[in-house]
């Protein structure tokens, strides 16, 4: 077992650390941050990010909402669980009791790639029931194609390669293997957004969880029940996204009788880094 990131020493200056908080629940201790007052905006980061991601974004939804904003299990300053409890369903699972402990019932949640996956499969298992559920350039649908057939196998294969982390973490020292990595998704963002994910990826313990995270994630259970999802959805899509292709949204919003599509131009797959005022425009306004 790789160690994780160490909060004394790796998040003594980690973005609004005067509001992040500790608690255990589901046999996790979580790490969280809570802003502002007034109704409950929840916020899910996707594969490899953490609460960093929500840095820019965060403030402006607090003037509005108390914003609630965890660490996924591996991830950050989360402890990581069995490799086992990685996939959909048990980040789900972890979700939920995180939710129950800290009690709080979202009217908004907003994920991020495969935060909405996460978001996706709460609701429409009735675990979670917002006013509204906000895909940001959502992770739902299955790779297409010969990436389908070759993922999966491919991210187990990395999984079980115990050096593997390490190599990568290696490799993420330098700033501009990262910036790299960050383009290669259709973003650009600031020197201090990359690193952030630079101290992250140099993480071995974050790195291995993503690689059981991607190695167990499976979404054909989720794709048969969204067309029964009541509650309104909103899909962004970054015109610029290399990571999900921005046709997604519209093809989901075929899936999904209760989905609209907002295309944001210009930005990539970290829309909400690169232009989070552009992406609060986006937000429904009535809740």
């Amino acid at each position: 077992m790789y160690a994780k990131p160490d909060w004394s020493r790796d998040g003594r200056d980690w973005p609004h650390r005067q509001a992040s908080r500790f608690v255990r629940a589901g046999g996790v201790r979580w790490h969280y941050q809570r802003l502002g007052s007034g109704p409950v905006c929840l916020l899910v980061h996707g594969t490899g990010a953490s609460t960093h991601s929500w840095r820019d974004l965060a403030p402006l939804l607090a003037a509005r909402y108390t914003v609630i904003a965890p660490d996924l299990p591996g991830h950050g300053f989360t402890d990581t669980p069995a490799p086992a409890r990685l996939g959909l369903a048990g980040m789900a699972d972890a979700l939920a009791a995180f939710l129950d402990k800290v009690d709080v019932r979202p009217r908004l949640a907003i994920g991020h790639s495969a935060g909405a996956a996460i978001l996706a499969e709460l609701c429409t298992t009735d675990r979670l029931a917002p006013e509204c559920v906000v895909s940001l350039n959502g992770a739902l649908l299955p790779f297409g194609g010969a990436a389908g057939v070759l993922f999966a196998p491919l991210a187990r294969v990395f999984a079980g390669l115990p050096f593997l982390p390490s190599v990568v973490s290696w490799r993420a020292r330098e700033a501009s293997a990262v910036r790299r990595l960050i383009a290669s998704t259709g973003s650009e963002i600031s020197a201090e957004g990359v690193e952030l994910y630079r101290r992250l990826l140099e993480n071995p313990g974050h790195v291995a969880a993503v690689m059981h995270m991607m190695a167990q994630w499976d979404l054909r259970a989720l794709v048969e029940r969204l067309p029964g999802l009541r509650i309104p959805m909103v899909l962004v899509a970054g015109e610029r996204d290399k990571a999900v292709p921005p046709g997604d949204a519209e093809r989901l919003a075929q899936l999904i009788p209760t989905a609209r599509v907002v295309r944001l131009p210009g930005l990539g797959h970290l829309a909400h880094e690169e232009n989070p005022k552009a992406v609060v425009r986006a937000l429904p306004d009535s809740i």
